[in-house]
């Protein structure tokens, strides 16, 4: 099964491994006609891609209507030009923020193990890829010789960091006897 795909907001804007920036950007523009399509031009000005548009209409903060737009650029020099245009144009800038790709892959492990084993597991396993995200969900036994079921979701930077994640748990759960079920 493949890892799925999804994106996460980064505080710092910046290039991850050489590809170009995502940035999501949140916008108020003045609640008349042409004001959607006045936000979006000028990232084709930059050369930028747009990935994806919300206008919520719903969000309206002193007559400014909220547009929520994620978007492709090659570096900080057309981010910098981009704002600099969306100022030009009476376009308040709400946020501005990286987004990176991660891939999520599900795990299900099952045998008998305690609270404390799965926190370890996570904490070693964090030390050997780098996790946007981990969410972890078992069953409540009160005693380490119980059958449990733990369910462990996680967001990594690459695919490779999924495989690694892939070889060690599939080690670490062989070594104590626990079923290790990948990608539910």
């Amino acid at each position: 099964m493949r890892a799925r795909t999804s994106y996460i907001y980064a505080p710092e804007i910046g290039r991850i491994h050489g590809a170009p920036m995502i940035v999501n950007a949140e916008l108020y523009v003045r609640d008349m006609p042409g004001q959607l399509v006045g936000s979006l031009d000028p990232i084709s000005l930059v050369d930028g891609n747009i990935l994806g548009v919300v206008h919520n209409r719903d969000k309206i903060v002193n007559h400014r209507i909220c547009i929520n737009i994620t978007f492709e650029v090659e570096d900080r020099d057309q981010l910098c030009r981009l704002k600099d245009i969306w100022q030009s144009k009476d376009i308040v800038i709400s946020s501005l923020n990286s987004v990176h790709q991660t891939y999520t892959m599900d795990y299900l492990l099952i045998g008998k193990f305690d609270s404390t084993f799965i926190e370890h597991l996570i904490g070693e396993a964090s030390k050997t890829i780098q996790m946007d995200a981990s969410d972890v969900r078992y069953t409540s036994k009160n005693d380490r010789n119980s059958t449990r079921t733990a369910m462990i979701s996680v967001k990594a930077h690459s695919t490779e960091d999924i495989e690694k994640l892939d070889s060690f748990l599939s080690t670490r759960c062989g070594d104590a006897g626990i079923t290790y079920v990948r990608g539910l």
